[in-house]
């Protein structure tokens, strides 16, 4: 098995480009094969579908909101059925919520965790996707993403670690992956831009442009269990540049 067999992009990179048709093109010009959608991608799953394997594309996973994990589990599971992937994540809570308390950040856990034990029954795989807040301490110096994999106890609530959000909330990304070694599931492979650059950008930079040594962290991740490596960029410039500059730079790495 290849990097590139490995390799997806998060289609939210993109989605300045307004058009499916124009950012599925615009990844497999760029030497994808598989792609991370978004929720609205599985309101309209069998369109996608035809779509993606139009391209010679396919859904390596795909992100949801928590919104509907918790009003249309059945027909998320449906979506993740037609678009052929068996990871799912849920990449943030609702802005409101992000400086719940601690107390929040464990019932979130547990709901997660009960969540997990359904869709691992139809045979899913459902994770948490991090940014920075979460390493805020809420509880006897313990974080909030320790909390809700506290919280989470025995059950197969995942991790699909943002290595590069990690990093720019003061973590070192290395120590929590091994950390949580049993719960990665995928890694959102990005990059920061040196400081004082990019910031257009919100910071972030194409990856293997930035200050993150992205052939260590590669490693790490693959061998804490990141069955999928997924590129992001959260606000590139131009999405068409960091899609082909970002493969062009991970397709050389050994995985």
């Amino acid at each position: 098995m290849g990097v590139t067999d490995i390799l997806s992009i998060q289609l939210y990179t993109l989605r300045s480009l307004e058009s499916l048709d124009r950012i599925l093109d615009t990844v497999a010009e760029a030497g994808f094969r598989y792609v991370e959608t978004v929720g609205s991608h599985l309101e309209g799953a069998v369109g996608v579908r035809a779509k993606l394997d139009a391209r010679g594309l396919a859904a390596s996973s795909s992100h949801v909101s928590l919104a509907a994990l918790r009003e249309r589990p059945e027909f998320v599971a449906e979506a993740c059925r037609t678009l052929g992937f068996t990871q799912l994540f849920m990449p943030s809570v609702p802005p409101e919520q992000r400086d719940m308390d601690a107390e929040g950040w464990r019932a979130l856990g547990r709901e997660l965790g009960e969540m997990a034990l359904r869709f691992h029954d139809q045979g899913i795989t459902l994770g948490y996707h991090n940014h920075d807040w979460e390493l805020r301490p809420k509880a006897d110096s313990k974080t909030a993403l320790e909390l809700i994999f506290e919280a989470a106890g025995d059950s197969p609530l995942a991790w699909q670690v943002d290595v590069a959000w990690l990093a720019r909330g003061g973590a070192d990304p290395k120590a929590w992956i091994e950390h949580y070694r049993g719960r990665i599931a995928s890694a959102h492979v990005k990059d920061i831009a040196p400081a004082g650059r990019n910031e257009d950008q919100d910071g972030w930079a194409d990856v293997g442009s930035g200050i993150l040594d992205w052939r260590d962290l590669w490693q790490t991740c693959r061998r804490s269990g990141a069955a999928w490596m997924v590129v992001e960029h959260d606000r590139p410039a131009d999405p068409v540049t960091t899609a082909r500059a970002s493969f062009a730079f991970l397709s050389k790495i050994e995985d």
